[in-house]
């Protein structure tokens, strides 16, 4: 990230460099331009839960570590959208990934802004299957992932929050408790050293060495959620967004379904030609079949997700504990001296 201006340094903005591995052309993005993409994704691909952007935040938003995590978490999207089959492959993200000229920037941005192939009428661009899709098998397939897409939505949301509130407690409950033990040890060993040398002082030095533990341990905490919490928390974060735009997805899906059973009703009273049904019947086998594939795409992202995330956590704590420990050890070794 590079704080930069305009307007004569007027209005100061932070803009993120971006290097594509397939030219290594670097090219310059604020977040204002990820908000326009994703608004962009969003509109065209109505049937795709594309990933969501970090929160927006007005004050202190030039703050490092704010702009560091942003910044972690940006390239989470980036990460996700290059996976993705669909919008890895799509015009505007491949502008948004490769334009560097200002004046072919803004001629990009207006034609993305105008395309006709949006919401529904992206569905003309889908080549599906031939063969029909089975009314029963869809039925029970986006019933199956209505009930797992909401379970999990719960229970991504508890842990976003269960991250968030153990990174509080890490940096503010923790860091405390353990710098007052440090302190309560290091004001023994003070004031044993009053004591005209009367005890040995290696012993009153090793109890204030053992506060002085206690106090680094206490940083430690501060420091320990940038490695874990806050790493699966961002990982929450980018699933909560996603699982928010299932439901509507499978609503948009369920109307079609519906439409589907109103125009074979009507075909078979004679009120409408069996071909008028049959189209709308294609168009609503595709949308099934671009569900599926989509339903089929979330759950291979997932199970890698999580896995890695999880891993990385519980590595990561384990590094952390075997740190403390290690300090604690040192700390006992130097009674052995008293």
């Amino acid at each position: 990230p590079k704080k930069e201006s305009k307007l004569k340094g007027l209005k100061s903005y932070i803009a993120y460099q971006l290097t594509p591995s397939f030219n290594n052309i670097q090219v310059s993005r604020r977040y204002k331009h990820f908000d326009w993409l994703h608004e962009r994704l969003v509109e065209k691909y109505t049937f795709i839960p594309v990933p969501p952007l970090p929160d927006k935040q007005i004050q202190g938003r030039y703050e490092g570590e704010f702009i560091e995590h942003r910044m972690v978490q940006l390239q989470s999207f980036v990460d996700r959208v290059c996976r993705h089959p669909i919008l890895s492959q799509s015009e505007v993200w491949q502008h948004f990934l490769t334009c560097t000229d200002e004046r072919r920037w803004k001629t990009g941005k207006r034609k993305a802004e105008k395309d006709p192939l949006i919401g529904g009428n992206i569905f003309m661009a889908i080549r599906s299957p031939e063969r029909p899709m089975d009314a029963g098998f869809i039925e029970h397939e986006v019933e199956v992932f209505s009930k797992f897409s909401t379970n999990l939505d719960g229970a991504v949301k508890n842990m976003h929050k269960t991250a968030t509130e153990q990174t509080q407690r890490y940096q503010t409950h923790f860091k405390r408790e353990y710098q007052t033990v440090g302190k309560a040890f290091n004001h023994l060993g003070v004031a044993l050293q009053q004591d005209g040398n009367y005890l040995s002082p290696n012993l009153t030095n090793a109890i204030i060495c053992t506060g002085e533990a206690y106090e680094d341990i206490g940083k430690m905490f501060d420091d320990q959620p940038r490695n874990d919490w806050e790493h699966l928390g961002d990982m929450m974060h980018d699933y909560k967004g996603m699982l928010e735009a299932w439901p509507e997805i499978l609503k948009i899906h369920g109307g079609a379904l519906t439409k589907k059973k109103e125009f074979e009703r009507l075909s078979g009273e004679g009120k409408i030609g069996q071909s008028e049904a049959q189209e709308v019947a294609n168009r609503t086998d595709t949308l099934s079949y671009a569900l599926l594939a989509e339903i089929n795409t979330f759950h291979h992202e997932r199970v890698s997700d999580m896995k890695t995330a999880h891993q990385h956590f519980l590595k990561e704590q384990i590094v952390f504990y075997q740190k403390i420990v290690e300090k604690l050890q040192d700390s006992l070794r130097m009674f052995d001296s008293c």
